[in-house]
Protein backbone atom coordinates (compact mmCIF):
# COMPACT_ATOMS: atom_id res chain seq x y z
CA UNK A 1 0.00 0.00 0.00
CA UNK A 2 1.29 3.46 -0.88
CA UNK A 3 2.10 5.83 1.94
CA UNK A 4 -0.25 8.81 2.09
CA UNK A 5 -0.51 12.09 3.95
CA UNK A 6 -2.00 11.38 7.37
CA UNK A 7 -4.99 13.63 8.01
CA UNK A 8 -5.29 13.57 11.80
CA UNK A 9 -1.81 14.37 13.15
CA UNK A 10 -1.32 17.43 10.94
CA UNK A 11 -4.65 19.00 11.88
CA UNK A 12 -4.77 19.00 15.67
CA UNK A 13 -7.65 21.48 15.95
CA UNK A 14 -10.16 19.68 13.73
CA UNK A 15 -9.07 16.29 15.09
CA UNK A 16 -9.57 17.45 18.70
CA UNK A 17 -13.01 18.73 17.69
CA UNK A 18 -13.84 15.31 16.18
CA UNK A 19 -12.71 13.58 19.36
CA UNK A 20 -14.81 15.98 21.44
CA UNK A 21 -17.83 15.30 19.22
CA UNK A 22 -17.21 11.58 19.59
CA UNK A 23 -17.15 11.93 23.38
CA UNK A 24 -20.37 13.96 23.38
CA UNK A 25 -22.13 11.41 21.18
CA UNK A 26 -20.96 8.54 23.40
CA UNK A 27 -22.25 10.32 26.49
CA UNK A 28 -25.57 10.96 24.75
CA UNK A 29 -25.82 7.30 23.72
CA UNK A 30 -25.10 6.13 27.25
CA UNK A 31 -27.69 8.52 28.71
CA UNK A 32 -30.19 7.30 26.12
CA UNK A 33 -29.70 3.74 27.38
CA UNK A 34 -27.97 2.42 24.28
CA UNK A 35 -25.76 -0.51 25.29
CA UNK A 36 -21.99 -0.27 24.90
CA UNK A 37 -21.94 -3.40 22.75
CA UNK A 38 -24.59 -1.90 20.48
CA UNK A 39 -22.44 1.23 20.15
CA UNK A 40 -19.43 -0.86 19.13
CA UNK A 41 -21.49 -2.97 16.70
CA UNK A 42 -22.61 0.25 14.99
CA UNK A 43 -18.96 1.28 14.60
CA UNK A 44 -17.92 -2.12 13.33
CA UNK A 45 -20.71 -2.39 10.77
CA UNK A 46 -20.14 1.06 9.29
CA UNK A 47 -16.39 0.40 9.22
CA UNK A 48 -16.98 -2.89 7.38
CA UNK A 49 -19.10 -1.12 4.79
CA UNK A 50 -16.51 1.62 4.35
CA UNK A 51 -13.54 -0.76 4.23
CA UNK A 52 -11.77 0.96 7.11
CA UNK A 53 -9.11 -1.44 8.40
CA UNK A 54 -7.91 0.93 11.13
CA UNK A 55 -11.40 1.33 12.63
CA UNK A 56 -12.22 -2.36 12.21
CA UNK A 57 -9.08 -3.26 14.12
CA UNK A 58 -9.74 -0.73 16.88
CA UNK A 59 -13.43 -1.47 17.39
CA UNK A 60 -13.03 -5.25 17.14
CA UNK A 61 -10.60 -5.06 20.04
CA UNK A 62 -12.89 -2.68 21.97
CA UNK A 63 -15.85 -4.99 21.42
CA UNK A 64 -13.91 -8.02 22.64
CA UNK A 65 -12.77 -6.08 25.73
CA UNK A 66 -16.44 -5.46 26.52
CA UNK A 67 -17.00 -9.23 26.51
CA UNK A 68 -18.53 -9.64 23.07
CA UNK A 69 -18.82 -13.16 21.71
CA UNK A 70 -16.32 -13.35 18.81
CA UNK A 71 -18.89 -15.31 16.83
CA UNK A 72 -21.11 -12.22 16.59
CA UNK A 73 -18.17 -10.21 15.25
CA UNK A 74 -17.41 -12.92 12.69
CA UNK A 75 -20.98 -12.88 11.30
CA UNK A 76 -21.71 -9.17 11.69
CA UNK A 77 -21.65 -8.54 7.96
CA UNK A 78 -24.48 -11.09 7.61
CA UNK A 79 -26.39 -10.12 10.77
CA UNK A 80 -29.75 -10.42 9.03
CA UNK A 81 -29.10 -14.13 8.45
CA UNK A 82 -28.73 -14.98 12.14
CA UNK A 83 -30.68 -14.84 15.37
CA UNK A 84 -27.61 -13.66 17.30
CA UNK A 85 -28.66 -10.02 17.52
CA UNK A 86 -31.34 -8.42 19.66
CA UNK A 87 -34.19 -6.39 18.17
CA UNK A 88 -32.46 -3.19 19.42
CA UNK A 89 -29.18 -4.21 17.77
CA UNK A 90 -30.94 -5.18 14.54
CA UNK A 91 -32.72 -1.83 14.37
CA UNK A 92 -29.47 0.02 15.10
CA UNK A 93 -27.56 -1.97 12.46
CA UNK A 94 -30.23 -1.41 9.80
CA UNK A 95 -30.31 2.33 10.53
CA UNK A 96 -26.50 2.50 10.52
CA UNK A 97 -26.35 0.78 7.13
CA UNK A 98 -28.87 3.18 5.61
CA UNK A 99 -27.09 6.25 7.00
CA UNK A 100 -23.77 4.88 5.71
CA UNK A 101 -25.30 4.44 2.23
CA UNK A 102 -27.14 7.77 2.21
CA UNK A 103 -24.95 9.05 -0.63
CA UNK A 104 -26.31 6.25 -2.81
CA UNK A 105 -29.91 6.12 -1.60
CA UNK A 106 -30.52 9.79 -0.68
CA UNK A 107 -32.74 8.62 2.19
CA UNK A 108 -33.36 6.36 5.14
CA UNK A 109 -36.15 4.11 3.92
CA UNK A 110 -39.57 4.26 5.51
CA UNK A 111 -39.27 0.57 6.42
CA UNK A 112 -36.00 1.02 8.31
CA UNK A 113 -37.28 4.19 9.96
CA UNK A 114 -40.46 2.41 11.08
CA UNK A 115 -38.50 -0.57 12.42
CA UNK A 116 -36.04 1.64 14.28
CA UNK A 117 -38.70 3.85 15.82
CA UNK A 118 -40.73 0.83 16.90
CA UNK A 119 -37.78 -0.62 18.85
CA UNK A 120 -35.67 2.38 19.86
CA UNK A 121 -36.68 5.38 21.92
CA UNK A 122 -36.37 8.77 20.26
CA UNK A 123 -33.14 9.42 22.16
CA UNK A 124 -31.75 6.02 21.16
CA UNK A 125 -32.68 6.70 17.53
CA UNK A 126 -30.85 10.03 17.70
CA UNK A 127 -27.86 8.37 19.34
CA UNK A 128 -27.63 5.70 16.62
CA UNK A 129 -27.84 8.35 13.91
CA UNK A 130 -25.11 10.48 15.53
CA UNK A 131 -22.91 7.43 16.14
CA UNK A 132 -23.25 6.50 12.46
CA UNK A 133 -22.35 10.03 11.39
CA UNK A 134 -19.28 10.14 13.62
CA UNK A 135 -17.90 6.70 12.68
CA UNK A 136 -18.49 7.41 8.99
CA UNK A 137 -16.47 10.61 9.40
CA UNK A 138 -13.61 8.80 11.12
CA UNK A 139 -13.75 6.07 8.44
CA UNK A 140 -13.43 8.63 5.68
CA UNK A 141 -10.38 10.20 7.29
CA UNK A 142 -8.67 6.85 7.85
CA UNK A 143 -9.49 5.33 4.45
CA UNK A 144 -8.42 8.46 2.57
CA UNK A 145 -5.04 8.48 4.29
CA UNK A 146 -4.57 4.68 4.47
CA UNK A 147 -4.08 5.12 8.21
CA UNK A 148 -1.74 2.32 9.29
CA UNK A 149 -2.77 -0.18 11.92
CA UNK A 150 -1.13 0.36 15.29
CA UNK A 151 1.72 -1.98 16.16
CA UNK A 152 0.64 -4.68 18.57
CA UNK A 153 2.94 -5.72 21.39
Amino acid sequence: MNKRIQLTPGTPGPYKAMLALNSEVHEYAENAGLGKLTVELIKLRASQMNGCAFCLDMHSHETLKLGEDPRRIFVLEAWRETELFTPEERAALALTEEITRIGETQSVSDAVYAEATSVLTEDQFRAVAWLAVVINSFNRLSVTSHKPLPRKA
